[in-house]
């Protein structure tokens, strides 16, 4: 087998250019002591053999296309017993890890680049690193902070557990086929907070439930879900859910819970 057809429904948009891989790959840190490292959607394996240049960590792959699968089990025999031929968004990392930390890296399929963001948060006690390729508007999305148009859930979800740099924009003619929009590269590296100061679960409702109608003040916002009483005067209810900080939102879901409580 000497290529991959590239299949749209899968979100596929091949990396051909080794330099950009050798900087992906070189954007890794791999903190608290990682020492494997799982490639998301590794295509024909031009990030997979950059990847396999270091002895420093140990690369193992999910890849969800059979035939991309079967080209990687071709042409990188060294591989083998390491080429997961799954779904990332429905994998127990935990179990196959034995929970030890572990970083993440990929070409993202654009199409679900944003859920496997959520499935890293489900996982986040043991992901500690995410150097990922994703569209440039996700990307700048994710990176940006309270007060713009585009910061929104999963911005303030993942920067509550991670520290998010955007690296470099990536155009699209080094891509087979090339998308029709930019892409970039972004590093995800674990905060030191290892819980929140409050409800986890409640936080992650709170916030989506506040950005749901991101226009309305959080007042009108929330109180038809029941989270808050009627007679507040706090003046965070009057202020919308793109002005509020990750603390911000940390100190709402105190309210709420207190109000809860007490109900």
């Amino acid at each position: 087998m000497d290529s991959v057809k590239a299949k749209k429904h899968l979100g596929q948009h091949f990396l051909a250019d080794p330099n950009i891989a050798r900087r992906i790959v070189e954007s890794l840190q791999l903190p608290d002591g990682v020492t494997e490292v799982l490639e998301i959607g590794p295509g024909m394996g031009v990030l997979t053999g950059t990847l396999l240049q270091h002895t420093e960590y140990r690369t193992s792959v999910v890849e969800i296309d059979r035939e991309s699968v079967a080209y990687l089990q071709q042409h990188f025999p060294s591989l083998d017993g390491r080429i997961h031929s799954a779904d990332f968004l429905k994998m127990d990392l935990g179990k196959l890890y034995n929970d030890q930390p572990i970083s993440i890296i990929g070409n993202f399929p654009y199409n679900i680049s944003t859920q496997i963001y959520f499935q890293v948060l489900a996982h986040r006690q043991q992901v500690r690193e995410v150097v990922g390729m994703i569209q440039k508007e996700v990307a700048d999305r994710l990176a940006e902070g309270p007060g713009t148009k585009t910061y929104g859930i999963l911005s303030v979800l993942l920067q509550a557990y991670y520290k998010i740099e955007y690296l470099f924009t990536v155009p699209p003619h080094v891509f087979n086929p090339p998308p029709k929009v930019q892409s970039a590269v972004i590093r995800l590296t674990r905060n030191t907070t290892e819980k929140l100061d409050c409800d986890e679960k409640l936080f992650f409702k709170v916030v989506k439930q506040a950005f749901s109608t991101r226009r309305k003040t959080l007042r009108n916002a929330l109180k038809p879900f029941g989270m808050l009483p009627e007679n507040t005067t706090d003046p965070i209810f009057e202020k919308r859910a793109e002005q509020l900080s990750v603390a911000d939102f940390v100190g709402l879901t105190q309210h709420v819970e207190k109000f809860r409580h007490n109900d």
